[in-house]
């Protein structure tokens, strides 16, 4: 079967270059604007795929007849939900509570067939952080690097020499678990 092509739902310039990595290149990017809100009571995996499933619908709303790849990452210590930091103030939150503890990476990821159907998978890696020391915070938020990102930080930057062990896809927690993804468009023909 040829293969079709598929519309990436994100606004996130690393989950393309991810699939570039692998030579899946989208053929159209469009964001998906949906509320991220955590509704009460809400689990990390649940929220990722719920996220996860209204972007792919969004968008497939606007592109009829498309296939369209959509994801969302949730980084969670225990049950609770870290946010996407945006302020110095809730990296500097984030960061403290990883310290010297291990927490999950959720990405879930869902493809909107133009027949209706809907593909899903749910990705977790656990990651372990060494302790941090007060200096080493403050020395990563001087970075940036945290801005905009889930539980506040970057894998792929500074951040990697805090971190002790991971347990599961190192993608993922990057943004897009590249295995899972591969094998979800290349197994309906459009990648």
């Amino acid at each position: 079967m040829a293969a079709r092509g598929f519309i990436l739902a994100s606004a996130s310039p690393r989950r393309k270059d991810l699939l570039a990595q692998i030579a899946i290149v989208p053929s159209e990017i469009v964001s998906a604007d949906i509320d991220e809100s955590v509704r009460p009571g809400e689990l990390p995996g649940l929220h990722a795929q719920r996220l996860a499933r209204e972007k792919a619908a969004a968008v497939a709303f606007k592109r009829r007849g498309a296939a369209v790849l959509a994801a969302d990452t949730v980084v969670s210590c225990g049950r609770r939900i870290l946010p996407k930091a945006e302020t110095e103030e809730e990296a500097r939150g984030c960061l403290a509570l990883m310290s010297g503890r291990a927490h999950r990476v959720h990405t879930a990821v869902a493809l909107a067939m133009p027949d209706q159907r809907l593909i899903e998978r749910l990705v977790e890696t656990r990651v372990k952080v060494k302790r941090l020391a007060a200096a080493e915070i403050e020395d990563y938020l001087a970075s940036g690097e945290w801005r905009g990102k889930a539980g506040g930080y970057a894998i792929q930057g500074r951040f990697s020499a805090y971190v002790i062990t991971i347990i599961g896809s190192y993608s993922n927690i990057v943004g897009l678990p590249l295995y899972e993804t591969a094998g979800i468009l290349r197994g309906a023909g459009v990648a």
